[in-house]
Parts: C-alpha cells; structure tokens; sequence
C-alpha cells in the first residue's frame, strides 16, 4: 500500500482559496442535504496544558469520499513558543477503507476555515465592501484576511491584537499578497478596528467577547472562528441577539460554542434565533441578507465535512501537479 504525504507546503500549493471556497460551498450544500455522515467531534480534555484532542470523521458516501482529521489544541504551547494548533488529515477510500493520503492538517485547517468565512462571505456581506477589521493576528486570521479579499474587493484592513508585535508580523507579511490590499494598519484597539468596517472577522482563542455591538457599522457582516467550546466567547450577545445569525452546522452550534451557548443559557435569545445553516441559503431554502442595513452574522464552529471535501480536492491536484511523496507501508 503506498500513501502520499502532503506536507504543508504541499497542501498549499494544491489548494488554492478560491478552489477551497467553491468546494465549501459544496460541503455546506450537502451536510444541509443530509447527505453527510457526521458525528460531533469526539474530544480528550488534557487539563495540565489546557489542551484538547479532536477527532473529526466525516464522509459523503454518494460521492465516495471520506476523511478524518485529528487535531489537538493546546493553550500552554503559545507559552512555549510552539503553534497552537496541530493536526494531520487521513484521506481514505471510500470503497474499499485504504488509506490513501496523510497530509498537513494545520494548514488545511486555515484554508478551510478561511473557505469557510469566504463562502459566508460571498453569500451575506454587502457586494460593495471596501473595509475588513481583523481580530486576531495569527494562522486562522491570516486565511480569514485572504478568503475575505478572494470573494470582495477589499481596500483596506485594520488588524488588532493584544500582542502589537503579533500584529505587525501580520501586517508585514499580508500587505499586497496577491488580493490583499497594501492598505494594513495595525490598530490600538477592537474599537478602532471595527470603525467603519464592513466585514469584521474574528479568529481569537478568547474566553470574553473581543468585539461590541455598539461598535459595529450598520449593515456589517461578521464573521467568528474562535470559539469551538462553550466556555470561548468572542461575540457579545447584543451583537447576536440583533444579529441575522446563520451556522455552518445548527447541531454543532448549540453545544460546542459559547458564541451562541452562552447567550442561550441567559435567555437573551431562543433556538429559533439562529436563522439559517449556510448550506440552506446555498441550496436556495432560505434567504440571506434582505436589505443594506442589516447586520449578518456567520458563526463557524468547523465541520468534519469542510475537511473531507478540501483534502480531497488537495490529493487530486497534488497527484496532478506530483506533489508530495509517495510512502510505503
């Protein structure tokens, strides 16, 4: 049995955002199809590091395709110089269970995440968006900044984060790559940020809201990343209780994230808040945004799905363009 190895570079070279986006939209098509096997990821809690194993396992069995990521986070690592993150993503055959590509999970994991704000994005933010605040300054803001600018034709980006040197490493690195605009600024606070912005993305492992309502433009589009426990909250509930809010999965979004946990358990909103998954506005079950001043929002707990359908995309090409290498086991 022979598997190709994907390293990261690899994985980015096979998989471009725009692909990334466009297979998205298909995952977010079919898991609001049903036509998606997908258990809630399963998690090991590693109290002493404050750290967490996830197992993701997703397939669509219609089009033969399956793949499951392991990914720990561990919060003590930021401390220790090491990423936050660290994941790998099996690709398997869906016909006969052979494993078929072990690839750099850390990096998919942006781009598909970021393809994940892009394909919102695409679907819910003004068509005019000129403006982008960024909240946060690291892997995951980095691909919500470049998804962001494949699908609008941003002019200008303010970034913040509590560590200012975090945040111009990200403005030296992002300024003028590809769609990006040269136009980044690093700004001294969320508020600053979010003045003016259009289209607003958080990517932040934090535990208390890092935006405010009564700092959002009328008729913003937000995006949030963050937060995937229920203790993690980056949105104040007043942003989503005035909120359109749309999920990438309602089964996930009311257990496995604070964003929308926590404004439930106080009672500031009911389930039937939640409008929409963005698979059903894709599969035309249900509107978007229905005039210039609303506030959208798009809460992205990450799904299994997301991961299947970009890593197989990634194998294709990486097997067309002959990347990777090819292992014996």
């Amino acid at each position: 049995m022979k598997i190709r190895i994907l390293s990261s570079e690899d994985v980015k070279k096979s998989l471009p955002m725009k692909t990334a986006i466009q297979e998205t939209k298909r995952a977010f098509s079919s898991l609001s199809s049903r036509k998606v096997e997908m258990p809630l990821r399963s998690r090991i809690y590693v109290p002493k590091e404050d750290g967490v194993l996830l197992t993701m396992p997703a397939a669509l069995l219609e089009e033969e395709e399956i793949a499951v990521k392991i990914v720990s986070v561990f919060g003590n690592n930021i401390n220790k110089g090491l990423p936050l993150i660290h994941a790998i993503v099996i690709v398997l055959d869906a016909v006969n269970g052979e494993i078929l590509s072990l690839m750099d999970g850390e990096v998919l994991t942006a781009i598909r995440t970021g393809a994940g704000v892009g394909a919102a994005t695409d679907i819910l933010a003004p068509f005019n968006s000129k403006n982008v605040a960024i909240i946060g300054s690291g892997v995951q803001a980095r691909s919500q900044l470049e998804a962001v600018c494949t699908v609008r034709k941003i002019q200008q980006a303010r970034v913040y984060s509590p560590n200012k040197e975090h945040a111009q490493k990200f403005v030296k690195e992002m300024s003028g790559l590809d769609k990006i605009p040269s136009d980044i600024k690093v700004s001294c606070s969320s508020k600053d940020a979010l003045e003016g912005a259009d289209i607003i993305c958080t990517a932040t492992n934090s535990v208390k809201p890092v935006i405010s309502f009564d700092h959002l433009k009328q008729g913003a589009h937000v995006n949030a990343v963050g937060s995937f426990l229920p203790t993690m909250q980056e949105i104040d509930a007043k942003t989503i209780s005035s909120a359109l809010v749309i999920v990438d999965s309602l089964e996930s979004a009311l257990v496995e994230t604070g964003d929308i946990m926590i404004p439930l358990n106080q009672g500031l909103i009911k389930k039937q808040h939640i409008f929409a998954e963005i698979g059903e506005i894709i599969n035309g079950k249900k509107n978007g945004r229905l005039s210039s001043s609303q506030l959208t929002f798009f809460k992205s707990c990450g799904v299994a799905v997301q991961d299947v359908v970009t890593a197989g995309i990634a194998l294709k090409n990486a097997e067309r363009l002959n990347l990777g290498t090819l292992a014996s086991l």
